[in-house]
């Protein structure tokens, strides 16, 4: 299938980020990393019905991969994406990636905006550590109002070898 509109999100430090960029990359499809946008300089938050219009624009778009959690619209990325993918990798792993990305950033992956440094606050951890079962009602209604839309969860890196069958 040719999918022209993606949408990642997960746990912080699953993946994501770094698969967004490999998958943009693969298939030539313009990337957005949501914190880029939702964080003005120094992690200022922007206004948040102005972040919402961004990603009205975003989605209305014919081709997008869109990287991010941004859970109050997570349904507008959903409800126009041709395929979803949810990056749940455990916690203990997740926590780690942290870790090492707070000491040692990948360069090549641009998702922060001006002066955003790679940080570890407390809230980071317990949004990690609670996330999936944050957004696990909110997906099961997804799931139900756009049965159509191809989802799959990355658990594994099998998971992601199989996933990248797709392309």
């Amino acid at each position: 299938m040719n999918y022209q509109r993606i949408m990642i999100f997960g746990l912080p430090g699953s993946g994501k980020s770094t698969f967004a960029v490999h998958l943009a990359h693969q298939l030539k499809l313009p990337l957005h990393h949501l914190d880029k946008h939702y964080y003005r300089e120094n992690w200022v938050e922007r206004d948040k019905e102005e972040f919402l219009n961004f990603q009205q624009d975003l989605v209305n778009q014919e081709r997008w991969l869109i990287d991010g959690n941004a859970i109050r619209s997570l349904e507008m990325r959903y409800s126009r994406a041709d395929l979803v993918l949810y990056f749940c990798t455990s916690r203990p792993l997740c926590f780690g990636r942290l870790i090492k990305r707070r000491f040692f950033k990948n360069k090549s992956i641009q998702d922060r905006a001006e002066g955003c440094d790679e940080r570890l606050p407390p809230h980071l951890i317990k949004y990690m550590w609670t996330f999936d079962r944050r957004v696990q009602p909110l997906l099961e209604r997804l799931h139900e109002i756009y049965p159509d839309v191809p989802f799959y969860k990355i658990r594994t890196t099998q998971d992601l070898r199989e996933i990248l069958k797709l392309f």
